[in-house]
């Protein structure tokens, strides 16, 4: 998945306004279940939001989300806080919802 570019980046974080987190990253860190979790999450969602719990620190939450974002293939839109937002385009053309401004 290539890169976004800033105006998509602000189109997601004003869709993701009204989401609530359905991952959380706790004090283990990622592991293969907060893995597995964000996959299922994208299965069903193409935008996410993931909720630092025990990472308050941003070096630790920006180093996280770039390992969320290598392992699903997923792009992040933004991190506001302890919230981290995720898109990743749906597999299936039928379910897809979001259309990103070019």
């Amino acid at each position: 998945m290539k890169k976004l570019t800033s105006i998509q980046s602000k189109y997601l974080r004003g869709l993701a306004h009204a989401l609530k987190p359905v991952v959380f990253v706790g004090q283990k860190g990622v592991t293969g279940a907060l893995i597995k979790s964000t996959d299922e999450a994208f299965q069903r969602h193409e935008l996410i939001k993931v909720k630092f719990i025990d990472f308050k620190e941003k070096e630790q939450k920006k180093t996280i989300a770039a390992t969320i974002e290598n392992k699903t293939n997923s792009r992040m839109a933004g991190m506001i806080g302890h919230i981290a937002i995720f898109y990743k385009q749906h597999t299936d053309p039928d379910k897809r919802k979001i259309v990103l401004p070019k």
